[in-house]
C-alpha cells in the first residue's frame, strides 16, 4: 500500500483513507459468508431506496448501479459492495466523527455497525 505523503497534512483524511485502505485486505480474507451476508444489508438498502454512503468510493459506485446488477451479483456490484464496506469500516474505525461524505442516514450506519459488531469485526481492533 502507497500512500500520498500530501495526505499526512490532514489528520482526518489520512485515518479515513489509511483504514479504507487496509480493509481492502480484510475483504478479501472475510470468506464467501461474510461477503455475501455484507450484501445482504446493502441490497436491503437500495431496496429500500436509501440514498447516501460513507465515502465518495462508494456513493459513486451506488449511483452507477441497476436492478441487475445486484440480482446477477455482477462485477459492477461486487465492487461497489467491497468499497461500501471499505468506507463503512473507515467511517466506523477511523475516529472521524463527521465528514462531508458521510450522508448514509443514521438508521442504515446503525444497520451496517451492527453487522461489523457481529460478524467479530470489532474485537482487537485498535487504530
Amino acid at each position: 500500500m502507497v500512500l500520498e505523503e500530501a495526505l499526512m497534512a490532514d489528520a482526518d483524511d489520512f485515518a479515513r483513507i489509511f483504514v479504507h485502505e487496509l480493509f481492502h485486505f480484510v475483504w478479501l480474507r472475510l470468506g464467501n459468508a461474510k461477503r455475501r451476508s455484507y450484501e445482504r444489508v446493502v441490497a436491503r438498502e437500495l431496496h429500500q431506496r436509501l440514498r447516501g454512503e460513507l465515502g465518495w468510493s462508494a456513493e459513486w459506485r451506488k449511483n452507477k448501479l441497476r436492478p441487475r446488477d445486484w440480482m446477477l451479483r455482477t462485477r459492477r456490484w461486487r465492487e461497489y459492495c467491497c468499497e461500501s464496506f471499505c468506507d463503512t469500516a473507515a467511517w466506523r474505525y477511523a475516529g472521524v466523527r463527521k465528514h462531508a461524505e458521510f450522508t448514509l442516514r443514521a438508521r442504515a450506519r446503525a444497520v451496517r455497525g451492527r453487522w461489523f459488531t457481529h460478524a467479530g469485526l470489532d474485537s482487537g481492533i485498535t487504530i
